[in-house]
């Protein structure tokens, strides 16, 4: 299954970015921890350059821990400084602009040496949709101003948002690439919700969910579905699912998209526990 996807408004927003980056400080990457290198979009690269950033690994309510903390260890070993949050719950907002205070420390002391009474940091928070950028600004500023939503594109147009004295912020719509180099990617960014489900094959989607739990959490796909491996057969697979979880359509048949919403859902939501789809080893 070969994932493509580049709203027309995504383009702009790159442009975007470009434009506005002169006016901040840092730059705040924002990522999911499930996926902290699949979320990561290979543009951005590119558009900041030698920008000092924050990569802000989100949702790690939803990660495995264990990996989340080899992937600081990772980030810090490329000399990027990571951080874990929950932008949902508030959990971990104060590492943010600690990190941030800490990256930019030299440039501080050369504003004061001169003479310069440093004002807040200016941040821009960049990201690809549906990582959590909208719901980090509202934590961050204690109030509702971002719009936010569970699906990729809320987010359209670029705004300054004020937190205390410390940090303006410049949220900016999520940008994802025209092409993925590996298809993998498009399929873990699909099966966490960052690309839409009516421009994939949702039965696709769920059995590469149910292979990869079977390479990696075998334990908990055997307690949840009853079965710990899996063949190929999608059909055999569906029908333990469905009668598991009770997916019959009024015919008293196996509701097969049922079953596919259900297991897709069942990943989503952390009906199998915390799962890292990124894993360290596998990028030496």
């Amino acid at each position: 299954m070969t994932i493509q996807w580049f709203p027309g408004h995504m383009a702009k927003a790159r442009r975007e970015v470009t434009e506005q980056l002169k006016l901040v400080d840092i730059v705040f990457e924002l990522v999911d921890a499930r996926l902290p290198l699949s979320s990561r979009n290979p543009m951005i690269d590119e558009v900041i350059h030698q920008k000092p950033r924050i990569l802000i690994l989100n949702k790690m309510d939803l990660a495995d821990e264990h990996e989340t903390a080899k992937w600081i260890r990772y980030f810090d070993d490329q000399g990027i400084r990571a951080v874990a949050i929950n932008s949902f719950e508030g959990k971990g907002l104060q590492a943010v602009t600690k990190a941030a205070k800490e990256v930019l420390a030299p440039k501080i002391e050369r504003m004061k040496k001169r003479g310069i009474r440093p004002g807040a940091i200016r941040a821009m928070i960049v990201g690809i949709p549906n990582v959590g950028k909208s719901t980090l600004i509202n934590r961050l500023a204690h109030k509702n101003i971002a719009k936010t939503g569970n699906k990729p594109g809320v987010t359209k147009a670029q705004q300054w948002i004020k937190y205390e004295k410390e940090l303006e912020l410049l949220d900016t719509p999520g940008i994802l690439w025209p092409k993925f180099e590996d298809p993998e990617t498009g399929q873990k960014l699909a099966l966490t919700g960052a690309i839409k489900d009516t421009i994939v094959n949702m039965e696709d989607l769920a059995m590469y969910g149910l292979r990869f739990l079977s390479n990696r959490y075998s334990g908990r796909l055997e307690e949840r579905y009853g079965f710990a491996t899996v063949e190929d057969n999608t059909a055999e697979l569906f029908e333990a699912v469905g009668a598991r979880r009770k997916a019959y359509t009024t015919g008293g048949e196996i509701d097969y998209d049922k079953v596919a919403e259900l297991i897709i859902q069942d990943v989503r939501t952390g009906n199998f526990g915390k799962l890292t789809f990124d894993w360290t080893e596998e990028q030496k």
